[in-house]
């Protein structure tokens, strides 16, 4: 396994990861997310709302947007892809609470590649760690690379 900051499509190997940005996790930064989402779901804001028990799990405290971990997936898989790459498909699952004061990161892997006669295709499966290396979310991805004669659909 090697870390690709390459996109050039004939470089990459089944194996190849990349990083993508840390974040640091704040009641800030999830108050941010409330705003931009409009999303103001008690358990992103509310202590004592989280104090007790939120259905069949005890969170402990308030957590962060889910879609947060999307958008930094997001982000890792567009700034890695050459201006011509479209992310064309993302999937993920929520694996672990993300709190104020935690630092995730995401990470991806390249499952395959594939090239048809119009484009050539990258499936990603994709992580997200906390500052302890425990999975926060999982998922896969799939991008677009142009092919070097069409341009992408």
């Amino acid at each position: 396994m090697t870390k690709t900051t390459t996109t050039d499509f004939d470089t990459l190997r089944d194996g190849d990861t990349i990083d993508g940005p840390t974040f640091a996790v704040s009641r800030e930064s999830i108050r941010l997310f409330c705003d931009a989402s409009l999303d103001y779901n008690p358990l992103h804001l509310d202590d004592d709302y989280m104090k007790g028990d939120f259905g069949r799990t005890n969170f402990g405290g308030i957590i962060m947007h889910g879609m947060n971990n999307f958008g930094l997936i997001s982000r890792m898989i567009t700034d890695w892809l050459p201006p011509e790459g479209v992310h064309r498909r993302l999937e993920t699952r929520w694996v672990k609470p993300v709190r104020p004061g935690d630092v995730i990161q995401p990470t991806a892997s390249i499952k395959a590649r594939q090239t048809t006669h119009k484009s050539r295709w990258v499936l990603l499966d994709v992580q997200v760690r906390n500052q302890k290396g425990e999975q926060v979310a999982v998922g896969e991805a799939m991008v677009e690379f142009p092919s070097p004669t069409g341009a992408a659909a």
